[in-house]
Formats: C-alpha cells, structure tokens, sequence
C-alpha cells in the first residue's frame, strides 16, 4: 500500500504542482580563486577513528592538500578537535 500511494502521488500533477517541497532549496556553488603559489590555499580533512589505536594512542589521521600542486602532508592525531589540528599544524 505504501509503494502504491508513493507511486500515485509522484504521477499526480496537481499533487507536484501545489505541494510544497519538504527540503530546503539547493544552495549555488560559488567558484574559488585560482592561488598564484603552491600552499597559498590549503584544504584540510580528518580521517578515522583508525582501529586499532597506535603504540602513541593516535586514532585520527588529519590530512593537508595544496589546491593548486595536490601535494598531501598527512599527520596522526589522537583526536578530531580544533585544538590538535592547531597543534598538529
């Protein structure tokens, strides 16, 4: 019964005309500026929690790529916080 009323509803015209949407509208993309230099613009990720833990109780693996040469400087972490990233960094 529920696919049979899912079903109606996505080829009901007026149903897709005058109800509203449930979701937030997509938000635009808007472009970045190209750097000039390698490491002028960073992006920066946290991958894990790593099983099993290091010697060092290190769980995290926080990465940094160079946008313009793609060049990665990975680190371990024992966590996701800001303040080990400002101190791994």
């Amino acid at each position: 019964m529920y696919q049979d009323i899912n079903n109606y509803i996505k080829s009901c015209i007026l149903c897709a005309q005058f109800n509203p949407r449930c979701q937030k509208p997509p938000g635009t993309l808007k472009p970045i500026k190209s750097p000039d230099g390698v490491w002028q613009l960073v992006s920066m990720d946290f991958h894990g929690p790593i099983n099993p833990t290091s010697q060092c109780g290190n769980k995290y693996i926080i990465s940094f790529t160079d946008i313009l040469s793609k060049f990665v400087v990975t680190k371990a972490g024992r966590d996701n916080t800001a303040v080990n990233s400002r101190e791994i960094s």
